[in-house]
């Protein structure tokens, strides 16, 4: 059971703009609706979905919900008054984001438990998308509080929409891993998916990951990068992987944020190589051309149109 006295003096002391309702009697509520046998509290939760840039893709529902619910839950108080003030929204804010969310939201329940209505938004785009708001649904639908999507703009589904790749099947996951062996990992994962892979990416990271691209898939897969999607530098670059690498290692320092797409493995798949045949190459390498088994392993793996770890795989297992 919720403390709503010990929340509320958390509210208070953590600068939560909400007035109204202290000090104040609030109007009598009306009953709790009955759904499924349990009581619903009559204060609602709306996922509002917001611009990913350019401030006209709001919707008209999400205007008006912004507008007349109590309280708007932020990620970013000012990046979120900006839009409110573009449309002339006047509304209390609080913040809600990765770092103060397991706090924040038995204190927005206790909000919506008293009958406010809450808005939940990002900086940018869908709620719960790479974005905080998982904790604060979850424990609103354990409380039996109603729940509301506001749909809005998504910055990997304008991209995919916008990439020319296969839009019939594909799968989203958010950003890739920042450190190189989880990453590759994750790209071997992906070597021979039937879908259109769809990924976030950090600027300084992207070529670096184009790198691992190139090594685990190959330099003939086709990917499309999407940076700053509906702002002013919107920009998609299409093309092998290859080609692109070469394009943004010319570029220099890249800026923006990026959706790297990676087009689905080709329906003929290669046919695998047995273990004894890298091993036997790595073999004559060793011995033709002096050089060591890492080196060789390495040729071995570009010459079968193999990852480095995937040959590393196979030699083992000749071992």
């Amino acid at each position: 059971m919720i403390n709503r006295l010990a929340l509320c003096e958390g509210i208070i002391h953590g600068g939560i703009t909400v007035l109204h309702w202290r000090g104040m009697a609030k109007q009598p509520q009306s009953p709790a609706e009955v759904v499924n046998g349990h009581a619903v509290a009559p204060g609602t939760l709306y996922l509002v979905g917001t611009p990913i840039g350019n401030l006209e893709d709001i919707t008209l529902r999400a205007l008006r919900t912004l507008s007349e619910v109590d309280l708007i839950a932020c990620e970013d108080t000012r990046q979120t008054l900006k839009l409110l003030n573009h449309y002339k929204i006047e509304k209390p804010t609080v913040s809600y984001h990765e770092h103060n969310e397991l706090t924040r939201a038995p204190e927005l329940v206790v909000h919506l438990e008293d009958g406010d209505n809450v808005a939940l938004v990002t900086d940018a785009g869908t709620p719960g998308v790479s974005d905080p708001g998982y904790r604060l649904v979850a424990l609103a639908v354990r409380h039996h509080i109603r729940v509301v999507p506001i749909p809005g703009a998504s910055a990997f589904l304008s991209a995919l929409v916008a990439s020319g790749l296969p839009t019939d099947s594909f799968r989203f996951s958010g950003f890739l891993p920042a450190k190189a062996g989880a990453r590759r990992t994750a790209l071997e994962a992906v070597r021979n998916s039937p879908h259109t892979q769809i990924f976030y990416e950090a600027p300084h990271r992207i070529v670096e990951t184009l790198r691992d691209v190139l090594e685990i898939l190959g330099p003939e897969r086709h990917i499309v990068i999407a940076r700053e999607v509906t702002k002013l530098h919107e920009e998609f670059l299409r093309g092998r992987t290859d080609s692109l690498l070469e394009q943004l290692e010319r570029r220099g320092d890249i800026k923006g944020e990026i959706t790297l797409l990676i087009g689905k493995a080709e329906e003929a798949v290669q046919p695998a190589h047995p273990a004894r045949r890298i091993a036997q190459r790595v073999r004559e390498l060793m011995t033709s051309g002096e050089v060591d088994e890492k080196a060789a392993l390495k040729q071995a793996a570009r010459e079968f149109g193999l990852s480095k770890s995937e040959a590393y795989r196979e030699l083992q297992r000749s071992k």
